[in-house]
């Protein structure tokens, strides 16, 4: 994902999922008290969710190059 982080990448990585997995879930499946979706949560919660699966495919498991 860096080349500056060097031999810390693997952790930075694992830290970058993390954070933007917990987004991703928390925007996707937020509701009100009501049960109605935040569109901006759930905007925000897909962008994150697209951002997790780029890193998780191209830098953790090298499946493809974007």
């Amino acid at each position: 994902m860096f080349e500056v982080t060097g031999d810390l990448e693997p952790a930075v990585n694992i830290l970058f999922l993390t954070v933007t997995g917990f987004i991703a879930w928390h925007g996707i499946r937020f509701r009100d008290e009501a049960g109605n979706m935040d569109p901006v949560r759930l905007l925000f919660g897909c962008i994150a969710a697209v951002f997790f699966f780029m890193v998780l495919s191209q830098d953790v498991l090298n499946i493809v190059r974007f």
